[in-house]
């Protein structure tokens, strides 16, 4: 068997649309699972599944449904097991990061980051435990981030907040369902190549690049293989992880640990 062989299973990329979820969704379509690319809006899932369905050895569709209800999960987990007969890999991507300042953010904007990141990611795994259960094989992967777990970043209190507490169900949502086969791990990207980032502007993307030991930023896929592997039988012992994607973002103590080299 091929290594990290996903070929013929079904996997839910929530947040999938664009971005880190889109490098994710095309990275297992390309190993040939068959994916669910969820997103809010429908006309953009809808282009992100019929552009990466294109020569893909798996299959991709989309499917619209807002990850902070309950009601939006429940109809995920019932979609991907319609399209694909279960659930094996649920990628928990979905995510915010507006910013704004401690001192004049709004008490909605909190409510809105915390329910799309942490609740959202709480209640897609809820939705989908009988399905990721009866797989046999059952694979959770949160994207959280290294900022809040690891990093602070200005304007970021609230994204880093809802990171940081994704880890935090992680690790105990692990113990709870391994009796069931499960395994839940975390990939912490650090400064990736997205429509995201782009909107932060090109001195912010240099002065970012410019601080991590690799030179670069990320690709959306480096987070995708990431995510691959976690899902794949080679990862069946590991569960309650988390693996930093981030060029080596982290190590250097300032910025004055780069010069010279």
């Amino acid at each position: 068997m091929a290594a990290f062989d996903v070929t013929g299973r079904s996997v839910i990329v929530t947040g999938g649309s664009r971005g880190i979820g889109k490098g994710i969704a095309g990275v297992f379509a390309a190993a040939g699972a068959n994916v669910l690319v969820v997103g809010r809006d429908a006309d953009a899932a809808g282009a992100c599944a019929a552009e990466l369905d294109a020569g893909a050895a798996g299959t991709v569709s989309a499917f619209a449904a807002d990850v902070a209800t309950s009601a939006g999960c429940a109809a995920i987990a019932a979609a991907a097991q319609e399209r694909h007969g279960g659930v094996d890999v649920l990628c928990a991507n979905a995510g915010i990061f507006p910013d704004g300042m401690l001192a004049d953010l709004p008490e909605a904007e909190i409510d809105r980051v915390l329910a799309t990141n942490v609740k959202g990611t709480m209640l897609a795994v809820q939705a989908c435990l009988p399905a990721l259960t009866a797989s046999g094989r059952g694979r959770v992967v949160i994207t959280s981030s290294i900022t809040g777990p690891i990093t602070g970043f200005p304007g970021w209190t609230h994204y880093g907040a809802s990171k940081a507490a994704q880890l935090g169900f992680m690790r105990t949502a692990a113990i709870e369902l391994a009796p069931r086969g499960i395994t839940v791990n975390a990939v912490l990207p650090g400064n990736i190549v997205t429509e995201g980032l782009a909107e932060l502007g090109p001195e912010y993307e240099a002065q970012m690049a410019a601080s991590i030991p690799l030179r670069r930023l990320g690709e959306v896929a480096d987070i995708g293989h990431a995510a691959l592997f976690f899902a794949s039988d080679q990862a069946r012992y590991v569960t309650g992880q988390t693996l930093v994607v981030d060029g080596g973002q982290v190590l250097p103590e300032s910025m004055a640990a780069m010069e010279g080299l």
